[in-house]
């Protein structure tokens, strides 16, 4: 009797414990302070480990990872998923993207019964159009979330295949080992939308050849419109449809002289690669760690330490970064607080992908628990709302 009543509790232990990875550790991660973090989990194709740390009063930054079924149909595709979203002028944006692209993603995925670049597009086109829905209904109460925004960041190894897409600028960057010296280089993988870049600002010309203030110098930082630095984006509606450029959005948000097409876009770049042996991981982060350490620095750290909380590492040698860069210890900037941490670095979020080829060669034929895994924060109501910040903090 007592051994049956032991092996039921054992069995629904074993049930409750369904949320990990595969390898026994809470999915749900920990958190420090205002660290969250994952060290190490499986997902299809490998391990990976996953953090963030909060600068901001509410976490702006959000991310998942889903490995397993990339569709609704049993037949697959099967792969896995990567997003970091990276938001401002308040949460509400990235939090949103978070709920909403994946399952776009796998709608889409199990109407062409494989995944595309077109499925992808297709999901990203919906979950901007919802989230205009959803600026629609709350602008007569809240008409500041107009203002609201996110960059955009996905991942999707499929096939032996790397889908990757963006808006805005946050970074996927590839390690590759070089057959003939060993040494792992950096491969930049996704195309950023700030107008810091002269080639983007060059495009912004070109889009909107009428209006020769498109993009302005201000401050030293070159921005769209004087507002903002990224040129692509889900939300930030105030700059994509003219009605919701007026009052009561707050007179520092709104473009004077009016527009007549989309000033922003929601059109993702995406490319496709196709994984090679040689191929060891991959780094999805959003700005806040791009700000502090180059592509190559961000590998090498990769590469030189044990891939259980690769990810924690990586934000700690940014931070610290950050500290030198003001003349304080790393010690005395983990001590501030949210909000004020924002005058110091960005939310950081990081998501570091490892690639066991002999996983990613049998493609089609690997199987797995499926995972999900959402970047955390600071625990705070989920209807609060952040105040607004200016968009030229982006």
């Amino acid at each position: 009797m007592l051994s049956r009543l032991m092996d039921f509790l054992t069995a629904c232990w074993r049930r409750r414990g369904s949320s990990s990875d595969g390898k026994g550790s809470e999915v749900s991660g920990r958190k420090e302070g205002l660290l969250w973090y994952k060290d190490t989990g499986q997902h299809l194709f490998g391990e990976y480990s996953m953090a963030v740390v909060q600068a901001n009063n509410l976490l702006e930054d959000q991310s998942q990872i889903e490995s397993g079924p990339l569709s609704m149909l049993d037949t697959g595709p099967y792969g896995t998923f990567v997003g970091v979203y990276d938001g401002h002028g308040g949460p509400e944006t990235s939090r949103y993207v978070c709920d909403h692209l994946f399952q776009h993603l796998k709608r889409f995925a199990s109407e062409q019964k494989s995944m595309s670049m077109e499925v992808i597009r297709k999901a990203y086109q919906a979950t901007e159009e919802g989230f205009l829905s959803v600026v629609t209904k709350q602008w007569p109460m809240n008409p500041q979330i107009a203002a609201v925004g996110s960059c955009c960041l996905v991942g999707v190894i499929c096939g032996g295949i790397l889908y990757i897409a963006n808006l805005g600028d946050s970074r996927a960057v590839l390690g590759r080992v070089v057959r003939a010296t060993g040494e792992v280089l950096a491969i930049q993988l996704s195309s950023e939308h700030n107008v810091a870049i002269e080639s983007v600002r060059q495009e912004m010309h070109s889009l909107h050849p009428d209006d020769s203030k498109i993009v302005v110098l201000k401050h030293n930082v070159w921005r769209v419109k004087g507002l903002i630095q990224i040129s692509r984006s889900i939300g930030d509606v105030y700059l994509k449809k003219a009605e919701f450029n007026k009052e009561p959005l707050y007179a520092k948000f709104r473009v004077r002289e009016g527009f007549k097409r989309p000033i922003l876009s929601s059109d993702p770049s995406i490319s496709v690669h196709e994984l090679q042996q040689h191929d060891q991981f991959l780094i999805f982060a959003s700005d806040g760690l791009w700000e502090h350490l180059s592509n190559q620095d961000a590998v090498d750290i990769v590469q030189n330490n044990p891939h259980n909380g690769i990810a924690r590492r990586l934000i700690k040698a940014a931070l610290q970064e950050a500290a030198k860069k003001r003349e304080m210890r790393y010690s005395d900037l983990k001590k501030i607080d949210r909000g004020v941490r924002r005058h110091f670095h960005d939310d950081i979020t990081v998501v570091v992908v490892f690639l066991d080829s002999n996983l990613v060669s049998r493609a089609s034929s690997v199987r797995g628990p499926p995972l999900s895994v959402r970047g955390g924060g600071v625990p705070l109501p989920s209807r609060t709302l952040a105040p607004c910040a200016a968009p030229m903090e982006t």
